[in-house]
């Protein structure tokens, strides 16, 4: 449980100072993520170049926009989700390649900042003492896309096609809506309800289950039908068990408060916490062991991030191992998907239904700094594995919690990715007008909420060090989903269209493929010859004295792409990985 009384007051960097360098874009969001942990701005300033954040006196991070890639193929926001790959996956649900309104791949690359300077930090605390972190938003990028492209990359096909199509639903008084259910039993009952032949819904799970794989999902002109009022998909989906979430707007979503800060931060009692030895530079939480609990994304990718830094990392499975290692497609033998969060970790097969499993958790707990899970609500109370629980257990333990909807709104359904994405206007803010609003097929807030919660895992670990107690710290998918909308909600709240412009980030068609400008050159773009290749395309740009890059279409291709080739490498089973997102000196 939190205790909101000690949430403001217990900030692991109060009185430190920050110092900003560099475009906005760069460092305004991390910098507003260090002043919320306690940092105190002693000096702003703006300019070209990279992004740079010193924290203290000596210990600073440098932000550019390529890090991996050539300068002049990804210099802002739109040309590295353009050659990373990200408009690829975004558009597969319209079947072109389509960039995301909202600053998806700088707000990922702001928060592996504040990772790299929390953990930079804690190593000091321990006797390392780093003086620079580096990151780059073109390595966000990779990092996004990591599941898609060790899919693109594996020995076998996807286990669904890949093509246009996709939710949201519309009731037939014009409502927009998202069903969700993690049961086929489930899917077919719902669409029963509304009419639907069970063949049609039956023959559908599997494209509407693989959407978190694939992004898209290709559904029958069937379940597109306006059958029912939005009272009667409500009243099916009460009589089925299924999930429904109305398309929810950004302007309702100002009517709803939100808190200062994404996460909470609740120390517990003082303890005496397990030393840990010096860190190396390179790998500051090495000596830590973090122990995982989680499914999906968000909590896999959370302690994924943390064994990236050096920890080593425990996942507790089911009997008979976690049924997402057979995962299509495969490499060598696993899920190319499941390598791609889970690689590097060690696995013990735990019951936790059982009075013997849970205690098995507990004795490994004992031995942990860190305990992560995204369990559904009321899970870790009904199992008596809370932080109070195992607390009991190990007194200096930082309990992470990330969930969907961190208990702040009511009636809200599942806590998945596509659920929270409708319910939070992030339908709106990620497409520009032209465009209905809809929320993407890709993952956003699964990843963006792993790396939120291992922000806060880090901020959970410098307190600890600080204060000598043990610490709950909560993150959500609700969490990540205001972290990307605040840009589009402030917008709103001043008057103003919430929305990016018609046509906004939308790549152009060449012969070959596509190619895409940054954002501030696409207005003095010239019309393309429509039989210029990309390469001449981006040329020919580039001799007007614009920015632009070719748009990455096929994953599969990316580990050959002159951009990236240097950067990517593949594991023992033959599975792409891509690079940390840091560089520590």
């Amino acid at each position: 449980m939190t205790h909101p009384a000690t949430v403001s007051t217990a900030r692991p960097l109060d009185g430190v100072s920050l110092r900003t360098a560099g475009p906005p874009a760069l460092v305004g969001l991390a910098a507003r993520h260090l002043e919320l942990l306690g940092c105190h701005r002693a000096e702003a300033t703006t300019g070209p170049g990279p992004g740079r954040i010193t924290l203290g006196e000596n210990l600073h991070a440098e932000i550019a926009w390529a890090r991996a890639a050539p300068a002049e193929d990804v210099g802002d926001e739109a040309t590295a989700q353009a050659a990373t790959g990200v408009m690829h996956v975004h558009g597969r649900r319209d079947g072109e390649p389509r960039g995301l309104a909202a600053d998806y791949l700088s707000t990922a690359c702001a928060l592996l900042t504040v990772q790299g300077l929390l953990a930079a930090t804690l190593a000091r605390t321990l006797g390392a003492d780093p003086a620079e972190v580096r990151t780059g938003v073109d390595l966000a990028g990779l990092l996004t896309v990591s599941q898609y492209l060790a899919a693109a990359t594996a020995d076998d096909a996807e286990a669904v096609p890949i093509a246009p199509g996709g939710p949201p639903f519309t009731s037939s008084d014009g409502v927009l809506f998202e069903v969700e259910t993690l049961d086929p039993a489930v899917w077919v009952a719902f669409w029963r309800g509304l009419g639907v032949p069970e063949r049609v819904a039956g023959a559908a799970w599997r494209a509407f289950q693989f959407r978190y794989a694939t992004a898209c999902s290709p559904l029958p002109a069937d379940l597109h039908a306006r059958h029912a009022t939005w009272p009667a998909v409500r009243r099916a989906a009460r009589e089925s068990g299924a999930s429904v979430c109305r398309l929810t707007s950004l302007a309702d979503r100002l009517s709803e408060p939100a808190p200062e800060t994404p996460w909470l931060l609740s120390p517990g009692k003082p303890a005496d916490p397990a030393p840990i030895r010096a860190s190396e530079i390179s790998r500051p939480l090495a000596g830590f062991t973090v122990l995982e609990a989680g499914r999906r994304i968000q909590a896999p990718l959370t302690a994924h991030l943390l064994g990236l830094l050096g920890a080593d990392v425990i996942r507790i499975e089911p009997p008979g191992g976690d049924p997402l290692r057979g995962m299509p497609p495969a490499c060598g033998g696993l899920s190319a998907r499941w390598l791609a969060l889970n690689r590097g970790k060690r696995a013990v097969e735990i019951d936790i239904k059982t009075a013997a499993g849970r205690d098995e958790l507990r004795d490994l707990a004992a031995d942990a700094q860190v305990f992560v899970h995204n369990w559904a609500p009321g899970t870790a109370e009904r199992l008596g594995l809370d932080d109070r629980d195992l607390a009991a257990v190990n007194p200096g333990l930082v309990y992470a919690y990330t969930s969907g909807w961190a208990g702040r709104l009511a009636d809200v359904p599942l806590g998945t990715d596509f659920m929270v994405q409708t319910r939070t206007g992030t339908g709106e803010a990620v497409r520009p007008r032209g465009e209905p609003a809809a929320p993407s097929l890709m993952t956003l807030l699964d990843v963006l909420g792993g790396l939120l919660g291992a922000e806060t895992v880090l901020a959970g670990l410098l307190l600890r060090e600080r204060t000598g107690t043990g610490v709950r710290v909560d993150s959500s998918l609700l969490g990540a989903a205001e972290v990307l909308t605040a840009p589009a909600l402030r917008r709103a709240a001043a008057g103003l269209d919430p929305r990016a412009p018609e046509g906004f980030r939308r790549p152009s068609p060449t012969a070959d493929g596509w190619v895409a400008l940054a954002d501030d050159h696409a207005a003095a773009a010239p019309e393309l010859p429509r039989e210029a290749s990309t390469a001449e395309a981006v040329a020919l740009l580039r001799r007007h004295g614009l920015r632009a890059t070719a748009v990455t279409t096929g994953l599969d291709a990316l580990p050959a792409d002159p951009r990236f080739a240097a950067a990517l490498s593949r594991d023992a089973h033959g599975a792409v990985v891509v690079p940390a997102p840091w560089r520590f000196a």
